[in-house]
């Protein structure tokens, strides 16, 4: 019998303004070169189209991959394109690419002189350059490059790239045997291994040819000119990241055996050094299958781990090493060790620094600034160190110690810029004894982002820049050594985000942007951000969104919908706290549930659902009662307000009981409707 359809089953479209909202372009992307020199717009549209999502997927490892384009499925692609040099607005250049192109991956070369960027075609990706003084624009490469795992290239120097491509004898992809060639055999070894829930891995041998087939690439060394020249022969290569002198190329690969139970992140690998002609110069680690013991947030494989170029140095590998072999249950006074050692890596590694937490990160300054953060699950605590690299005897300094649960005190993320090896540096003051903070500055005032100063020496800061009421306004930038000259994306309840160019040389700021409303249907929106209690005294907030031009003497109260996910704490202090921003501009796109406002509805939008353990007591002992709690709470606040009432939120109370009475522990969006 013939396939037969349903005429009526077709694709619907939302009723307006949601329509054409959806269809509408939304704000434009911004990149800044990493010289501060040029400014380039990048747009997208809202929804990608059916046809792109229906592409074929192939879930390998944890990973999703397109096999036509090697690469990963369900991208959202850059449409158009155009630049200009942040001094001067009249230089503004629309690339001209090929119609109905999909742009990803865009690197800087490093001198930012140069974009290079994907084009991704029917059957793969090709890399494209574009020379940003001239407006040159060319294809560098054929559909040949491997994104299914890892970058697909780097700039080695301003004018070579390096680059992970499909073999050329690269054959139609093995056939699923009809019959399985043997039974399906998973080797337990005694111990007990608990481990999280992970999607889309290997189920079968075929699965293990599959990956190896779509993973498999060369590495190859390209120059501007199209000259190519094989670094490393078809392998499972994850990622080649060239050292700040572009001599060596660190250069991590898979192997097997591969896992059915774990994905492709905990798989062997071997981790390399070769130089720029592709010879093994130092073996950093072989790292077996790991597979992990517990299901605690800081155990982490023991060896080494987390390897790095230090992007102050010419070619000096740093890595981490775990001194409790990765077993946070184990009583050790110090968690993680940080060692470094130069090229020609002969000698015998150099340890920086040990901390009593799990390492969470470094930014790297010069010889005797670096900035380490370590943190530690259990009790939320994280400390920032100021550590001398190049003398580790000298004790580290203390900047920062506080529980990362509260908001209210985040000292703000450093200013980086371009070091003498052309890799992201801490940015010095002038004088050489200071550096730059920039935050979200969440206060019991509000959201206002600001720019502070550290001194090194003393640990005090100093607030140079604060935004103010009524606007919502971050550092997007820092373009000097003094920070007198800033960049900023400044919005507010009602004024759409652009950027704007402060210089001390003038008193009103230079805007950059002029993009306005994507949806003007919904000026006159209504948004507060509100506080209330539960029934155990804890502070909780929500934003509350009222639909536009909305009178409560006039409209009375609404159909209500809570959209709720609830988040653990360990002190009730801090749960309360409010971070939302009220002054940033706020316009449903997407799959936003805002979108309901114009069809009559109000939104308590991330009602605080705070899951708290505080001491010895774990979130989870009395989850479902601070759950309800938490949600009775909400459901209160709107009915004393008036704007919602439980005869027109039935199906929410019906829920509610529902979830009581199952003990759900797991994460709620709760939904009322007109009709119930």
């Amino acid at each position: 019998m013939a396939d037969s359809f349903n005429t009526d089953q077709i694709w619907q479209s939302p009723p307006e303004p949601i329509n054409q909202i959806l269809n509408a372009s939304p704000l434009p992307t911004i990149r800044i070169s990493p010289n501060r020199e040029w400014m380039v717009e990048l747009e997208r549209p809202s929804l990608l189209p059916i046809a792109e999502l229906a592409q074929p997927k192939v879930p390998l490892a944890g990973l999703l991959i397109n096999p036509r384009t090697n690469a990963p499925a369900h991208r959202h692609p850059f449409r158009r394109m155009k630049y200009w040099n942040i001094t001067n607005f009249d230089t503004v250049k629309f690339v001209t690419l090929p119609e109905n192109a999909q742009i990803g991956f865009l690197k800087w070369s490093l001198d930012s002189q140069k974009l290079a960027f994907t084009l991704t075609q029917p059957t793969g990706l090709e890399l494209w350059i574009l020379e940003l003084t001239t407006g040159v624009l060319r294809r560098l490469t054929e559909t040949i490059l491997n994104a299914a795992y890892g970058e697909p290239y780097h700039w080695l120097s301003d004018d070579t790239l390096i680059c992970k491509f499909i073999s050329s004898d690269h054959t139609a992809a093995p056939v699923a045997p009809t019959v399985p060639p043997g039974p399906l055999i998973q080797q337990n070894l005694g111990e007990k291994n608990p481990v999280r829930t992970f999607t889309n891995l290997l189920k079968n041998p075929y699965d293990e040819v599959l990956f190896e087939y779509h993973l498999t690439s060369i590495l190859e060394k390209v120059t501007l000119d199209g000259h190519r020249t094989v670094l490393v022969p078809p392998s499972l290569i994850y990622e080649a990241i060239p050292s700040p002198d572009s001599k060596f190329i660190l250069i991590i690969t898979l192997r097997r055996p591969f896992s059915y139970q774990v994905p492709v992140g905990y798989f062997p690998k071997k981790i390399q050094v070769i130089d720029d002609t592709g010879t093994l110069i130092y073996q950093v680690a072989d790292v077996p299958l790991y597979q992990p013991h517990s299901t605690k947030f800081d155990q982490v494989r023991p060896g080494r781990r987390r390897i790095f170029w230090r992007c102050d140095r010419p070619a000096t590998l740093s890595w981490l090493e775990a001194l409790d072999e990765g077993d946070p249950t184990r009583d050790v006074p110090y968690r993680d060790a940080l060692f470094e050692l130069d090229a020609p890596f002969t000698d015998i590694p150099k340890q920086l620094w040990q901390s009593q937490y799990r390492f969470r990160g470094i930014t790297w300054g010069r010889s005797d600034v670096a900035l380490v953060w370590e943190r530690w699950y259990d009790t939320r605590q994280e400390r920032i160190w100021r550590i001398y690299p190049d003398t580790p005897e000298i004790s580290p300094q203390l900047l920062f110690n506080r529980s990362y649960e509260d908001r209210y005190s985040d000292p703000g993320s450093p200013i980086m810029t371009l070091g003498t090896y052309r890799y992201k540096v801490l940015r010095f003051a002038p004088a050489g004894n200071a550096i730059y903070l920039s935050g979200r500055g969440v206060s019991p005032d509000g959201v206002h982002p600001f720019l502070d100063r550290l001194e090194l020496e003393t640990g005090e800061t100093q607030r140079l820049w604060q935004c103010q009421d009524p606007y919502f306004e971050e550092i997007y930038c820092v373009l000097d050594n003094e920070a007198r000259n800033l960049i900023t994306c400044r919005q507010s309840q009602i004024e759409p985000p652009n950027y704007f160019l402060w210089s001390h040389t003038n008193e009103e700021p230079i805007t950059l942007t002029h993009y306005p409303d994507p949806a003007p249907q919904f000026m006159g929106m209504q948004k507060e951000v509100v506080q209330y209690k539960r029934s155990d005294g804890v502070q909780l907030s929500a934003t509350l969104y009222l639909p536009p031009n909305y009178d409560i003497s006039r409209d009375g109260p609404l159909p209500m919908l809570f959209w709720v996910y609830p988040q653990e704490f360990k002190d009730r202090e801090f749960a309360g706290q409010v971070t939302t921003a009220e002054n940033a501009f706020i316009r449903p796109s997407r799959d936003s549930i805002l979108f309901l406002l114009s069809q009559g509805y109000a939104v308590l939008a991330n009602p605080k659902l705070p899951i708290i353990g505080e001491g010895d007591t774990e979130p989870n002992d009395t989850y479902v009662e601070q759950l309800i709690a938490g949600a009775q709470a909400a459901v209160d606040y709107v009915v004393e307000r008036g704007v919602a009432t439980p005869q027109k939120n039935r199906y929410w109370w019906s829920l509610l009981w529902c979830i009581y009475n199952s003990k759900f522990t797991s994460t709620y969006k709760f939904i009322s409707t007109r009709n119930c």
